[in-house]
Order: C-alpha cells, then sequence, then structure tokens
C-alpha cells in the first residue's frame, strides 16, 4: 500500500452517498455544515454559482470539480442574487441517501435552464481521519478545461453513468468509484503544490523522495520492527538528516508517526473484521497482546474490545 491509498482506506465509514440531481432556474441549494465529513460537488450540465460566506461568489461551469474536505457549509445557486431557496440539504437529507436517485429535487419546477450536478458525501472515523486530510484547504475547486484531467473526468463519467441510471452492480460500482473520484481529486491537488524547500506539510512531505520512500515503507509492512536508522536507510539518509527532514515535514517525529499508524490501522481492523486481538495485534507490530492493548488505550481512549463494541 502507498500513502494517498490508504488515506483513503481507512478514513471512511459506512458508505459513501452520491445522488444526481437537477434544478430548473432560478434555484438556490443550500448544503449545511456537516461535521466529519467530506463532501463534493460536479457540475454535469449547465453552470451555477458557489456561495460562501468568507469567499468572493465562484461561478462553477460544465466539468468543474469542488471538494469540500471538512464538510463545510456552502450554497449554489443558479445566480448570486438567486432568492429562490430548496429545503436545506442535511446529512440525512434523501438527496445523499443510501440510494442512488435520478430524481430531480427542484422543488418547483420553473422551467428555467437546467443545471445537473453529481453531489456526494463521505462520513469520516475522526479517530481515524489521516493528518493529510486534516491539513486540506475548507474547499478545493479543481475548473474544467480541454485536456485537463482526463482521468478525473473519465471517473466522473462513470459514476454519473451508475448512480444516474442505477443497473444491476451499481450498489458495487459507486464506492469504488467515488473512492476513485477521490484519489484523483487528492493526486491533483497534491500535484499542484509549490514544490519549495521552505515548504512545510504533507503536500511537501507527498513530494519528497526521502520521506515518500520512508512513510511507504511504514504503509507497506507497518509490523516491521522499524527503527529511525532503518526507515533512515530507505529514504537513502544519514539518521540524523532523515529524523530532521522527517519531522519538520510530517509535523512528528518517525516513530511518532509509525505508532500513531499502527493504532489507526488496529482501529480500522477491529472494526472491519472479527480477527482475534492477538492476530490484530501480530499485524502492527506488537508480539503481547496486554502491549499492544495498552498502546491502543492510550491512543483511543478505550481498550479494544470496548472500541470493536463501539462503547
Amino acid at each position: 500500500m502507498d500513502v494517498l491509498s490508504d488515506v483513503i482506506s481507512v478514513a471512511r465509514t459506512g458508505r459513501p452517498r452520491s445522488a444526481y440531481v437537477r434544478w430548473h432556474a432560478p434555484w438556490r441549494q443550500q448544503f449545511v455544515p456537516v461535521p466529519a465529513s467530506a463532501g463534493f460537488q460536479v457540475v454535469l450540465e449547465g453552470a451555477c454559482w458557489l456561495l460562501t460566506p468568507h469567499t468572493a461568489p465562484l461561478r462553477m461551469g460544465a466539468g468543474d470539480v469542488l471538494f469540500l474536505p471538512h464538510g463545510s457549509g456552502h450554497t449554489l445557486a443558479d445566480h448570486p442574487a438567486s432568492a429562490v431557496t430548496a429545503p436545506a440539504c442535511t446529512a440525512d437529507a434523501p438527496e445523499l441517501s443510501e440510494s442512488y436517485t435520478s430524481d430531480s429535487v427542484d422543488p418547483l419546477g420553473r422551467g428555467g435552464p437546467a443545471t445537473v450536478m453529481l453531489c456526494g458525501a463521505y462520513r469520516l472515523d475522526p479517530s481515524r481521519t489521516h493528518p493529510l486530510l486534516l491539513t486540506l484547504p475548507d474547499l478545493i475547486h479543481l475548473p474544467a478545461g480541454p485536456g485537463r484531467h482526463t482521468e478525473l473526468h473519465a471517473a466522473v463519467r462513470l459514476l454519473a453513468a451508475e448512480v444516474g441510471h442505477p443497473r444491476p452492480g451499481t450498489a458495487a460500482a459507486v464506492p469504488a468509484l467515488l473512492d476513485t473520484l477521490l484519489m484523483y481529486i487528492l493526486r491533483i491537488w497534491l500535484a499542484g503544490q509549490p514544490a519549495r524547500r521552505t515548504t512545510t506539510g504533507w503536500a511537501s512531505a507527498l513530494n519528497d523522495p526521502a520521506v515518500t520512500a520512508a512513510l511507504h515503507a511504514v504503509h507497506r509492512d507497518p509490523a516491521a520492527p522499524w527503527t529511525v536508522a532503518k526507515l533512515a536507510a530507505e529514504a537513502g539518509l544519514s539518521r540524523a538528516a532523515f529524523a530532521r527532514r522527517f519531522c519538520a515535514l510530517v509535523g512528528q517525529p518517525p516513530l511518532g508517526y509509525l505508532t500513531w499508524w499502527r493504532m489507526t490501522t488496529a482501529a480500522r481492523l477491529l472494526r472491519a473484521t472479527q480477527a482475534p486481538l492477538r492476530s490484530i495485534a501480530a499485524q502492527v507490530g506488537y508480539t503481547s497482546e496486554f502491549a499492544f492493548a495498552t498502546a491502543f488505550k492510550r491512543a483511543h481512549g478505550l481498550a479494544p474490545g470496548a472500541y470493536r463494541r463501539g462503547s
């Protein structure tokens, strides 16, 4: 596994949700803030305006992708001055339900120019959210353009086809395509960050070959008996130089990140599998079930058994 793949696989809880919706002008749709979630909006046809309290109105056209990694509240409308308001879209609204639908959510049907959107949301487990997601801006806008982001738009077309016209297999295809869409969004955003040696943070860490080599080693085999010296060898640096660079870019020491990733992996295994504790302990590098339980409780505030039961 690589870091970006793991960021996507461990953070999500439950099934992601998506809907294919159509509004006819004039319209205005509010999306309330949803903590512990991430959402996206894709303009499939027509255009709309993104309205937020702290940014200037942004016009979005067909093919534009908007990602909201922190579930920030926002409003979409056919025009910034439109006063027509649909019921607010909340976490439990049918527009983003478990059942994918191609029905219009336009409650007024005025018959004006149509805007067709692909909307979606991920529920995140705060205890497993990777620091990379926490450092993302509130809004990531990826505008369309000839030849831009071709892989992303291929994923959008496939997802829109499945959500807009459900068929046998759609329930399996949609979550996989949503994960693929998220992967492309993160990949494009990371690639677009400045590559300056003075820049810190996860974007810089994943663009640094030495730190990335060490991170991939940890994610590939979290159970290995890693030391700073062994990770430095993976990075091709001296122990001291590696420790300084890793801490500067990632924001914590190498072994601190290793422990966090082991406990995050263990939390996912506890909730997603019925593997015995001794097996999970071994998978994350602990030969003693007692030592594992102590480390897990220190990280998550619950013993592994209680965490598995959802206490």
